[in-house]
């Protein structure tokens, strides 16, 4: 077996490379203590083991059963690959090796949003003759955030995402919505992902208005697809450096024509008059 490590600095332990894991775990599943004596681990190996070993798990390469013995997740015949909500509740997992997707109920998605990168076992087939499967992990979770509208009903307050294939409402504790009122469009910055018998749990962060104020639809689009709208430091104060008038080197080369009663269509907060328009006799 290998004993090399790439990228890792001369004077670092060396550890397995990943294959030798998959090697040594076989048709597994192995306990910790049985895959440390295939590879042949010294005490001085110990961190870079434990290290590589969860990166693996991270990465869905290996997994642990329910005594917590590690086993190959390909072997188990686990399937990897990002949820696909729907707004109806249900949803499907689509695998990355390209194979056909899975068919999620809705008791499988109230675990998972979204986005979320999961290991699922292919359970059999519904009425339809779709696969359908089971979610056995979540790798990553894809929402920290999520946009959406406030509500309160009966003294509970939710958020209702505006993206339709996150089905679940993120519940609002009272005392995590700051000044944000019903009706109001917010940003939820989640605190717990939803599991098998919980709703995901959120707080207020950012409260964007009222759902009917202009430009509104420009800021939930931004969040909802977590397109940057925030400029840097750098930017910020290189702006402030700028002159609030129109300087004299500015005009060399232009035409002034500032005096002329331009007409546009732009509103009162536009930047850029590219459409104005002049006429005279």
């Amino acid at each position: 077996m290998s004993r090399k490590t790439k990228g890792m600095p001369t004077h670092a332990v060396e550890v397995p490379e990943r294959d030798d894991f998959l090697e040594a775990l076989g048709d597994g599943p192995l306990a910790d203590d049985a895959l440390r004596q295939r590879l042949g681990i010294t005490p001085e190996q110990q961190e870079g083991y434990e290290r590589r070993l969860a990166a693996m798990e991270r990465d869905g390469q290996v997994m642990r059963n329910r005594r917590g013995h590690l086993l190959v997740a390909d072997r188990a015949g686990l399937v990897k690959g990002k949820v696909i909500g729907h707004p109806d509740g249900y949803g499907f997992l689509k695998p990355e090796d390209g194979r056909d997707d899975l068919f999620l109920d809705a008791k499988q998605m109230h675990k998972v949003l979204h986005g979320d990168l999961v290991l699922a076992r292919v359970t059999g087939t519904d009425r339809r003759g779709r696969l359908e499967g089971a979610i056995v992990e979540v790798l990553e979770r894809a929402n920290r955030k999520v946009v959406g509208r406030l509500f309160v009903e009966q003294g509970v307050a939710f958020v209702i995402a505006e993206n339709k294939r996150i089905s679940q409402d993120i519940l609002i504790a009272p005392d995590s919505l700051g000044n944000a009122r019903a009706g109001q469009v917010v940003v939820a910055e989640l605190i717990e992902q939803p599991s098998k018998h919980a709703e995901p749990i959120g707080r207020v962060v950012e409260v964007l208005g009222n759902y009917a104020d202009p430009g509104m639809e420009i800021e939930i689009a931004l969040r909802k697809h977590d397109l940057p709208h925030e400029f840097s430091a750098q930017v910020e104060a290189a702006a402030k450096k700028l002159p609030k008038t129109v300087q004299a080197k500015d005009l060399k080369g232009r035409k002034d024509l500032r005096g002329m009663p331009f007409v546009t269509i732009d509103g009162e907060t536009a930047k850029d008059f590219d459409d104005a328009v002049y006429a005279e006799r």
